[in-house]
């Protein structure tokens, strides 16, 4: 009989542990009306789901367990619902209604939504605190999908980027709070401009693909969505610091009013930020500042932000060439008998460190650049189902980068040569500044209408830049009759840009949406005044653009989901396209990119996968093949056909109650069709063009995985290993060994400790390891190829990254 009930009783154990139970229920307002599409987050992280057309929602397969439930629907408060499963359950939730608008209006437009066909990752608030220890955004991005990081100063401060799924920035849109962020010109955004953003910023929502519309310069492989700081209720002050190797040292405080009267805010951010840089003498010191101002009620938030940052980094763009990173003597001498370097640079470069060495030694060798930033945004809900943002914005940005250059031909500069005793001096070294000034003003606008089957958005944008672009020569050795900050050139660039876009998600039956984007978008484009090689550029452009996109997003069960969608975008050459282009010879056109995404997603409360298929194909892509104008630079020419091809694997698994792992995992295939590459030839003048047919489009590695393994150690202290893989990446078009970067794997250590304290909200101490084995490696480089004498050889510069190092934080809130 005993062994009966211990049977029974095993069994019963079993049966507990193994159970899945069902967690339902409804969301009504207080007043009894169902909420249709509001968000219930369990606190597995992996569960979530949105009541349908009866306000009612429902999780399934859910194991015995305490959980969280987090309620949200715009103008309601948040609710957070402790759930003791135990079998299956029904828990009704009424929300009560806010008497402040949810922020999330403010960028509604131009985010991935509920049941929308694409493929995206979120960096949440609490991620963005955990690592931001002073390196720029793109080293906080670094573990979602497909995303690999650079930095010229090889410390992840000062000049970085990245690329996703091997676009660049310059084909990347970036927006904050639904504003564009790229310069109109270049297409790029430059992270050095506005240091320590992420202090004051409360999400980033990655796109990756043509993505959904959005404002600002095309999104041609991937979209970036920023949202500042959000409304805090209660007033605060905090102050951050970090300090580590190489000299960096990071200081932030920021302070806020809480909600005044029930209606007001006032938020405000000091940051400085600074580095040695592992580079020699690549030091970059940040300064930026951030303030805001809301009005808000129940239906209308009015806010004003107004952030602005001061760079001055010491230029370590040259990188260090192959061969003395290699340590190839006789290599390094050729640089001097092929007049690459003066004898005395090359001097330099051998007695330097094979892995530091910059070839700039002015000590002023600086760029310098100041870029504020101002927006108005206005949010009015009319009712639940309608609402209305109209946002203006304007953006200021002047600096230059200062040289110091040898042997200048005076009459380049329009400098009369001097005439001493007998001698003609034709050159001279001298320092110059190349100036940008550019201001770049609009307004942005959507109107989004949600209903039980339905969401729809209608948006966007116009705006103008106006961009000034001269050079000064502030010293010469030989000055002849020149003045005091003597200018040779001025261009111009301006700019206009206007978009509109519609975006439909409709329930076509139980399950299945359709999603559809339509955007049309303009440009005018004028160029004026003279190069700083004294060429006339005058020219006109003007583009019109039809952006389709349109997708399926079916879900399989409560945990599982499929979607695929087809995305179309265009872009407009770029201001370097144009200006370096050879007048006499074919001149750039437009590009266009054809996306198709796969996909497949499932939740349950300990594991979250999901694999998404892309095929990017492009007409008409830009790329460098080696062609050169007609004075001897290096040009961008359209290509016919290539294409990106690849597979995304993501996975989050809680292992044990203190034990979670997040990993995603690229393979890809990155093609060029039919390519021909040139060389310049020196022997006889021209270039040699030689035919490859299929080669591998540059700094596109084929496979990329980021890991992040999580481990609450103990009560308040939590230990993550961070590991980044890239394989190997060609850094020109040839799919050449000669000229690529070795693949690595990289891994950092992070140690966070909370501190339970009286006096404050928050005590947070932080310790990173980064590169915790010493990987020796280098994530970036150029090339120039050339014939010599028969023998093809290289001009390059590689971008090697610190070794082991260490920053300490803390982070202090009250």
């Amino acid at each position: 009989m005993k062994r009966i009930f211990l049977t029974l009783l095993l069994q019963c154990v079993v049966f507990w542990g193994f159970a899945q139970f069902t967690l339902k229920g409804t969301v009504k307002t207080e007043k009894g009306e169902r909420l249709v599409g509001a968000n219930l987050m369990l606190s597995n992280g992996f569960n979530g789901t949105t009541t349908d057309v009866n306000g009612a929602y429902q999780f399934k397969n859910l194991k015995t367990g305490v959980y969280q439930l987090a309620v949200t629907f715009i103008g309601y408060e948040k609710q957070i619902k402790e759930v003791k499963l135990t079998g299956d359950q029904t828990l009704d939730v009424a929300l009560k209604q806010d008497n402040i608008l949810a922020e999330e209006v403010l960028v509604s437009a131009t985010r991935v939504k509920e049941k929308t066909p694409v493929a995206f990752a979120t960096v949440e608030n609490s991620e963005i605190r955990a690592n931001n220890m002073g390196q720029d955004i793109p080293y906080l991005l670094g573990l979602t999908p497909s995303f690999v990081t650079t930095s010229d100063a090889g410390t992840g401060v000062g000049y970085t980027n990245f690329r996703i799924r091997g676009t660049d920035l310059n084909r990347i849109n970036v927006t904050v709070n639904g504003i564009p962020m790229n310069d109109a010109e270049s297409h790029g955004t430059w992270w050095v401009d506005i240091p320590d953003l992420a202090s004051s910023t409360d999400n980033i929502q990655v796109q990756r693909g043509v993505g959904t519309s959005t404002n600002g310069a095309a999104a041609f492989g991937a979209t970036i969505n920023l949202q500042t700081t959000t409304i805090s209720k209660e007033a605060f002050a905090e102050y951050s610091s970090s300090a580590g190797s190489f000299g960096t040292l990071k200081n932030s405080v920021g302070v806020g009013t809480g909600l005044l009267k029930g209606k007001f805010t006032f938020d405000a951010r000091l940051s400085k930020v600074s580095s040695d840089g592992f580079i020699d003498r690549a030091s970059s010191d940040l300064k930026s500042f951030f303030v805001s101002g809301g009005y808000f009620t129940d239906k209308t938030i009015l806010k004003l932000n107004v952030f602005s940052g001061l760079e001055d980094t010491y230029q370590a763009w040259n990188g260090v060439p192959s061969v003395r990173l290699n340590n190839d003597l006789a290599g390094m001498q050729r640089y001097a008998d092929h007049y690459l370097y003066s004898q005395k640079q090359v001097d330099e470069m051998i007695s330097s460190n094979n892995r530091t060495y910059n070839l700039y030694t002015y000590p002023n060798q600086v760029d310098y650049y100041q870029q504020d930033h101002y927006q108005l945004l206005f949010s009015h809900q009319f009712s639940p189902e309608l609402s209305l943002n109209a946002n203006g914005f304007y953006t200021k940005g002047k600096g230059y980068y200062e040289e110091y250059k040898n042997e200048q031909k005076l009459a380049d500069y329009l400098i009369t040569p001097p005439v001493i005793g007998s001698e003609t001096i034709t050159n001279s070294d001298l320092i110059r500044r190349k100036w940008l000034d550019n201001d770049f003003y609009g307004v942005t606008f959507s109107i989004n209408r949600k209903q039980a089957t339905s969401d729809f958005t209608f948006g966007g944008g116009y705006n103008v830049y106006d961009g000034n672009h001269f050079g000064k020569v502030i010293w010469a050795r030989n000055a002849g009759d020149s003045e005091m900050n003597h200018e040779w050139y001025r261009g111009t660039g301006l700019k206009k840009d206007f978009n509109v876009f519609a975006k439909y998600n409709y329930e076509l039956a139980e399950n299945l949406n359709l999603f559809a984007d339509f955007q049309y978008r303009k440009i005018d484009y004028s160029i004026t005044g003279l190069d700083d090689d004294l060429r006339d550029l005058t020219q006109k452009h003007n583009f019109e653009f039809f952006n389709p996109k349109v997708g399926l997003y079916y879900q399989l069960s409560e945990k599982q989901n499929v979607y695929i969608n087809f995305a179309r975008a265009n872009r407009e050459p770029n201001r370097a396209n144009y200006v370096d282009a050879d007048p006499k010879g074919k001149q750039p056109t437009f590009e266009t990119l054809n996306d198709f995404e796969l996909g497949y997603k499932y939740n349950s409360s300990r594991l979250a996968l999901g694999v998404n298929a892309y095929f990017m194909s492009y007409l008409n892509q830009l790329i460098l093949t080696g062609e050169i104008n007609d004075v001897g630079a290096p040009i961008m020419t359209n290509v016919d056909n290539s294409y990106r091809a690849g597979l995304e694997l993501m996975a989050g698994m809680k292992l044990t109650t203190k034990l979670k792992w997040d990993v995603n995992l690229t393979l890809s295939q990155n093609k060029i069709k039919d390519f021909t590459d040139y060389v310049d030839d020196w022997d006889n003048g021209g270039q040699i063009a030689t035919k490859l047919g299929t080669t591998d489009l540059a700094f596109s590695p084929d496979v990329i995985a980021n890991s992040q393994l999580s481990w609450m150690a103990a009560k308040g202290l939590n230990v993550s290993l961070q590991s980044y893989s890239v394989s190997k990446q060609y850094i020109d078009n040839t799919s050449s060994n000669d000229r690529k970067l070795n693949g690595y794997f990289l891994n950092n250590l992070k140690f966070t400790y909370h501190v339970t304290q009286k006096f404050a909200k928050e005590f947070n101490l932080h310790l990173m390891v980064n590169n915790l084995f010493d990987t020796q490696y280098e994530n970036n480089a150029w090339v120039y190829s050339y014939v010599y004498e028969g023998q093809r050889w290289a001009m390059d510069g590689y971008f090697p990254q610190a070794g082991i190092n260490f920053m300490v934080g803390l982070n202090v809130k009250f």
